[in-house]
């Protein structure tokens, strides 16, 4: 192991190379576009798995298939069919989604069932229902998904990129790191993968609190 002066002064380095935060740029643009696209998709079938039975029903073995396979498994399957290049938007994918669409289904059907009498009585149209009824219901749920999804999709997806090793990206210099036995920027690159993966989760919450925010105010 090497000291924390050691990896201070080797992070310190490679913050000054203009490689560095293409790989940094090269794998956040990837697993951000998988982690939207889980977002995304989690939401729209967890809201029609909520209203429609036979979806949800469909999709639960899939669900099931996507929870319990191991990252590696999945990352060495899709090898053959996805280039290195992309393969991280399709694990982080594949993490992300169960978790999303799962938290989000048991938000949708935990809704206090006397709220939807109230608004069924008074014919509140879709829209104000979901406004406010659904949204104010469901969002805990909906944070805490996220929260969690973001440190799954950077550990899954940095994962995919040490087997895959696309040139360019956060997990081939790990695998660099491992190949040559250098401590200090393993250690290094560890931290960026933390510091990087926090304020991203940082940012997401943030501006997600000020877009509730605002429709509050609407």
């Amino acid at each position: 192991l090497v000291s924390p002066a050691s990896v201070a002064f080797r992070l310190a380095e490679l913050v000054g190379k203009g490689d560095f935060w293409r790989s940094i740029l090269f794998s956040f643009e990837r697993i951000l576009l998988g982690f939207t696209l889980a977002l995304s998709m989690g939401i729209l079938f967890a809201a029609l798995s909520s209203f429609c039975r036979p979806v949800r029903e469909f999709l639960q073995p899939a669900v099931l298939v996507m929870k319990s396979t191991p990252v590696a498994s999945f990352t060495i399957l899709c090898l053959i069919w996805i280039p290195s290049r992309n393969l991280s938007v399709f694990i982080s994918f594949v993490m992300v989604f169960p978790v999303i669409y799962t938290n989000l289904l048991e938000g949708i059907l935990s809704t206090d069932p006397q709220l939807l009498e109230m608004a069924e009585i008074f014919r509140l149209p879709l829209v104000r229902r979901i406004r406010y009824i659904y949204l104010s219901q469901v969002m805990p749920y909906f944070r805490s998904a996220c929260t969690i999804s973001i440190g799954m999709c950077w550990k899954s997806g940095i994962a995919a990129e040490v087997i895959g090793m696309p040139k360019g990206s956060i997990g081939e210099k790990l695998y660099q790191a491992k190949i040559y036995l250098n401590t200090p920027d393993l250690f290094a690159w560890t931290m960026v993968i933390i510091v990087v993966s926090r304020l991203f989760e940082r940012v997401f919450l943030f501006g997600m609190q000020k877009l509730l925010e605002k429709l509050e105010r609407m």
